[in-house]
């Protein structure tokens, strides 16, 4: 079994929306998902987009996806490396291609200099909670994360709120 993390091409927007949708089935949250793939296209593959993806391939099949980008630490004075998605299928679960993919972006992480490698995981996701925890990540319990978005985005930006 070889597993193989490559940088994601246009070409792979539909199989990426296939992993979201997977990712957000798991999470119970398929309703959530409204992108096209031709938002996959746009948003990841356009020139100048901040945002990153990498595909896991074990014998050349893909079986999973992450997406990132690098946010900035103003106590660091560095910048940081942010990893909005993590996905493997279940069939591949435990076959170490998730720990690939985060000691690959962990690897990019330190050749770009970030000061720290960041993501989020839902409360109740035990397997997820507890493989994060066996590779050395450790929790960040005194933030809160807090999101505007829809129309109580749209309406703050308005100054209606």
């Amino acid at each position: 079994m070889t597993i193989h993390i490559r940088p994601a091409i246009a070409a792979d927007a539909t199989l990426i929306l296939r992993f979201i949708t997977e990712l957000a089935i798991y999470e119970k949250a398929e309703h959530e998902v409204v992108a096209s793939v031709e938002d996959i296209e746009k948003s990841l593959f356009s020139a100048g987009v901040p945002a990153k993806a990498l595909i896991c391939e074990i014998d050349g099949e893909p079986v999973g996806f992450c997406v990132y980008f690098f946010s900035y630490s103003t106590w660091l004075g560095k910048q940081g490396l942010y990893l909005e998605d993590l996905y493997v299928s279940p069939a591949s679960r435990g076959s170490g291609a998730g720990k690939q993919m985060l000691r690959h972006l962990a690897q990019i992480a330190c050749e770009t200099g970030c000061g720290r490698f960041e993501w989020s995981v839902l409360d109740w996701n035990e397997p997820a909670i507890g493989f994060y925890k066996s590779i050395g990540a450790n929790p960040q319990s005194e933030w809160v994360r807090y999101r505007l978005a829809g129309d109580a985005l749209k309406s703050f930006a308005e100054g209606n709120a």
